[in-house]
């Protein structure tokens, strides 16, 4: 039923961005200068029926095969083709013919706006709930993407368990999506507003990274969030006190990977190289490296750059065979929009 009701307001209620009722499905932040201009050379009808909540759109992506998990009309596909080159791949999935339809419509015109000699993009209809029967072949992928599709799909874990399973090893999930600051009722998941809003099925944050660890992504990153409005009196008034945010997280496939930031003596720095990142890498919310700075980090980001497709770009220092305690500044995960940054939570600290 989930499924049926998610196409219908995609495929048929919708013509556009613009009829959305809330914020959730929008991207409100700015995008860097490089973004932009390749945003700007994606067809305007795959632009029109956009309906992300976040910039899907993590550095160093020359040469990869990623997926989109819900690709819809393809914007986000037209724009990681880009990035990736001719040398990459972009293979996109979604069950509503009618946004896959414009998105197949205009792939020779971007492969020639791209200046590729063929499409480096394909599209497969199919249920993004049951990637398992989609017949995908495990660690296919360097980097999997989706955009505010899994607060519409009703197995959750599934989903994770397979983007696991899909992604290569040092492989990256890197997706925006809507979270709520409590667990909903699960009525709220029959109404089709509230969910094709991309409301009703927000994960409450605590239960989502209980869903990604026991998925196997050990260490959650979060790199930004915003809270959502919701200005809809009808919307408001059967949400109750609930509040929203969209944020955007990276998990890597990294086995091993430990539940806390431990110390190790490692530090990174970061030569630059990366495209649009020339100056400073963002690793995460926690975790923003100048070009040229020693970084002192804890075992699991010195993992997460050393074993990734980020280690030509930086510098490696120290190994594991000490163990110093705790990363200082390592504290329990905090929900959306509460961390600020203090002497107790020095630049370089974790989580």
């Amino acid at each position: 039923m989930t499924l049926e009701l998610v196409k219908a307001y995609y495929g048929q209620t919708l013509s556009g961005s613009a009829d959305l009722r809330t914020d959730a499905c929008s991207t409100l932040e700015p995008p860097p200068a490089a973004i932009a201009d390749a945003l700007g050379r994606i067809h305007e009808e795959v632009a029109r029926h956009y309906y992300g909540c976040g910039l899907i759109a993590p550095p160093a992506l020359s040469g990869l095969r990623i997926l989109d998990l819900g690709c819809g009309a393809g914007r986000d596909c037209y724009l990681l083709s880009q990035l990736a080159g001719p040398e990459g791949e972009v293979v996109g999935i979604d069950a509503t013919p009618a946004q896959l339809a414009i998105a197949r419509r205009h792939q020779a015109w971007h492969a020639e706006r791209f200046g590729h000699s063929r499409s480096n993009v394909s599209f497969i209809e199919g249920d993004v709930g049951r990637l398992d029967q989609i017949g995908l072949p495990p660690a296919s992928f360097d980097l999997i993407v989706s955009n505010c599709v899994f607060n519409l799909l009703a197995d959750k874990a599934a989903v994770f368990a397979e983007a696991h399973r899909l992604l290569k090893p040092g492989g990256e999930l890197y997706f925006a999506d809507v979270y709520a600051d409590r667990r909903l009722p699960p009525r709220l998941m029959e109404d089709p507003v509230l969910l094709g809003e991309c409301l009703a099925g927000a994960l409450y944050w605590n239960d989502f990274l209980s869903l990604v660890r026991g998925a196997g992504f050990a260490d959650p990153r979060l790199v930004s969030d915003r809270p959502i409005a919701v200005r809809d009196p009808v919307l408001k008034s059967q949400l109750g006190e609930a509040r929203f945010f969209s944020a955007t997280y990276r998990l890597f496939r990294l086995e091993g990977l430990e539940p806390a930031c431990e110390d190790y003596g490692q530090a990174v720095r970061y030569r630059g190289g990366i495209a649009g990142a020339e100056e400073v890498f963002v690793l995460d919310a926690h975790h923003r490296m100048d070009r040229g700075r020693i970084f002192p980090v804890c075992g699991n980001s010195f993992r997460m750059i050393a074993e990734t497709r980020f280690a030509p770009f930086f510098d490696l220092h120290g190994d594991m065979s000490t163990h110093f305690g705790i990363f200082p500044g390592c504290g329990t995960a905090l929900p959306f929009g509460t961390f600020e940054a203090g002497p107790e939570r020095p630049a370089s600290g974790c989580c």
